[in-house]
């Protein structure tokens, strides 16, 4: 069988260990092309060496402008993954360059979730690898620290805030001025990953400061968006109207628009405790299961279609279109941090079967006519962090080969002059002069971790968890003791706690669907089935 000769069986330590450095190999250039034609600016333009800040000229630029705010961006995003690397010497230098040179009292308009997710998650992390006792990445330590991240990080979250005002809902404003704040024109409309995903780093941020606004504002935001779900379906949308609670939007679904805001359901109650994130969570999780998934009941056995993920109308639960989108792959990654590995195994074969094919995933993909809706593949990462988590959930050595193709088709069709390019097209593998910030702090950082098994990420004996754009924060008691008992939106008096000890068994292995070990050297999906997802795609 060809499945079985191509994945299964041991991978060689040395070819691992070689693609571990072939992983550091692609940060370096990438970060060291950055540092070499782009610094202070945003972003590196990899095809013409040279760096770029927001769009002054076009405002309604949002590709650009809501991510780039005149802040070193990409200088900012990559500061763990230098610690992660063990870099402790690069790290130190570029943390000093951040606290001397970046300034957020810009008159630029960015989008908050972007801001957010980018530079507010990437200091707090930053500062965490800092201020950690232990120091499991090696020195990472700056002589003299007087957590100049942190108070950078409360700057900007400052800067931010202007976006919870003035919304009869509570559910934010998507774009501010960091100088100016809302700004006159805006528009009140906003998705709901933008508006419910900020949870986790201005909840680390209040638990860090002891001041709780930033948590309150965020979780306010999240029970707005909550309390908007269909009475029928129990789904949400994806653009909603932050003064009427009206849906404008009315596709619900797991990629662009919703993402992120189910991945911070249950991160938020992984790092902080508390029991009603797990409740919306396993709610919102259970209707997803009912309403999105199409295809057979079970991964590994049975007839019938590939389980999918689909577009749904929120309130009817009918099909709305037939493609998917490339962040969607994130989703299997979610399934194995809530222990459905079974189901995660077969979705992530279906976007991988997807890579196969063009040797990148295409933003939109349309699973009817087997082709790309949106043809364009910006370096994204959510392909290899499913690999990284399944590889980390069931050591099965398919993953590795998995990581080794996604490693050599970037390799192959995005290397550039300096750094690496966004594909145009991923049939005609035309390039487009950008490299996001999220290549060098998700996807380089996968890559890598799922190569470097001895990592401290998995050996120091401490818990880390991802951020939604890949910065690892530690999973500690200080996050789970609030300063503040019952302030929280809506149910004073309410809030329950979960102790960490309470947590383990909650989470306990034996309520996963765990994968056998006697699997572990088979392929995670029968090759019948992989053979039946590489036909829905067009491989054979």
């Amino acid at each position: 069988d060809e499945y079985e000769t191509r994945y299964s069986g041991a991978f060689p330590p040395q070819l691992r260990a070689q693609l571990r450095d072939a992983a550091r190999g692609m940060f370096v250039f990438g970060y060291d092309s950055y540092m070499q034609h782009a610094f202070p600016r945003d972003e590196l333009d990899p095809l013409h060496c040279c760096g770029r800040g927001p769009d002054r000229d076009d405002p309604t630029n949002l590709n650009i402008n809501d991510v780039l705010g005149n802040y070193s961006l990409t200088l900012i995003d990559a500061l763990d993954t230098l610690a992660v690397m063990g870099n402790s010497s690069e790290f130190q230098k570029a943390v000093k360059l951040v606290i001397d040179t970046v300034s957020f009292d810009k008159d630029s308009t960015v989008q908050v979730f972007e801001a957010t997710i980018r530079v507010l998650g990437s200091l707090l992390s930053a500062h965490i690898i800092i201020t950690d006792t232990k120091q499991p990445f090696g020195d990472m330590t700056i002589k003299d620290y007087d957590n100049e991240l942190l108070h950078m990080a409360h700057d900007l979250a400052v800067r931010l805030l202007p976006a919870f005002e003035n919304t009869k809902t509570g559910i934010p404003y998507p774009r501010v001025n960091l100088k100016k704040g809302v700004p006159p024109d805006s528009n009140n409309e906003t998705c709901t990953a933008g508006a419910g995903s900020l949870l986790v780093e201005f909840g680390i941020l209040s638990r860090l400061l002891g001041d709780s606004t930033f948590e309150w504002v965020a979780r306010r935001a999240v029970k707005a968006l909550w309390s908007l779900r269909s009475n029928n379906t129990g789904l949400l949308g994806n653009v909603v109207n932050i003064q009427t609670g009206h849906w404008v939007g009315k596709q619900s679904g797991l990629g662009a628009g919703s993402d992120s805001f189910y991945e911070y359901l249950l991160k938020s109650y992984i790092l902080f405790g508390e029991k009603e994130d797990l409740e919306m969570f396993n709610d919102a999780y259970r209707n997803i299961q009912n309403h999105l998934r199409r295809g057979r009941e079970a991964c590994n056995e049975g007839e019938g279609d590939p389980p999918l993920y689909v577009n749904v109308n929120m309130f009817t639960g009918q099909l709305m279109n037939t493609w998917i989108d490339s962040l969607q792959a994130f989703f299997p990654g979610l399934q194995v941090l809530i222990g459905d590995v079974e189901d995660a195994i077969c979705l992530h074969a279906f976007y991988y079967a997807i890579w196969k094919r063009y040797g990148a995933l295409p933003e939109r993909y349309n699973w009817q006519l087997q082709a790309p809706d949106v043809p364009f593949y910006p370096l994204r990462p959510e392909l290899v962090e499913s690999t990284y988590l399944l590889y980390q959930a069931t050591k099965n050595p398919f993953y590795l080969h998995v990581g080794m193709d996604i490693l050599q088709s970037l390799e192959k069709y995005t290397k550039a002059k300096c750094g690496y390019a966004t594909l145009h097209h991923v049939v005609e593998k035309t390039k487009e002069d950008r490299m996001e910030s999220f290549f060098l702090s998700e996807t380089c950082k996968y890559l890598y971790l799922l190569f470097d098994e001895d990592n401290p990420v998995h050996k120091s004996g401490n818990k880390y968890m991802f951020t939604t754009e890949g910065h690892i924060v530690s999973v500690d008691e200080r996050f789970r003791n609030s300063l503040w008992q019952d302030i929280l939106p809506g149910e004073e008096g309410s809030t329950e706690k979960v102790k960490s000890n309470e947590l383990k068994a909650v989470n306990f292995s034996s309520n996963c669907n765990r994968v056998p070990d006697e699997r572990r050297y088979l392929l995670p999906l029968k090759s019948n089935y992989m053979r039946q997802i590489d036909r829905m795609v067009g491989l054979i």
